[in-house]
């Protein structure tokens, strides 16, 4: 899998995990929001958490 594939790929899931405005976020960003996502975290609070 390409590198755009699996950024199309996260994006998706972070989409489906209701991480809004992700499009602007890295991959290493939208790894760790996801991350906190699955942890428990409210979407837009782990997205801000991820991009600090």
């Amino acid at each position: 899998m390409g590198d755009r594939d699996r950024l199309h790929e996260l994006r998706q899931q972070a989409h489906s995990a209701g991480i809004e405005g992700n499009s602007k976020m890295t991959e290493q960003q939208l790894r760790d929001a996801l991350r906190r996502v699955g942890k428990g975290e409210q979407p837009q609070m782990a997205k801000h958490q991820a991009r600090r």
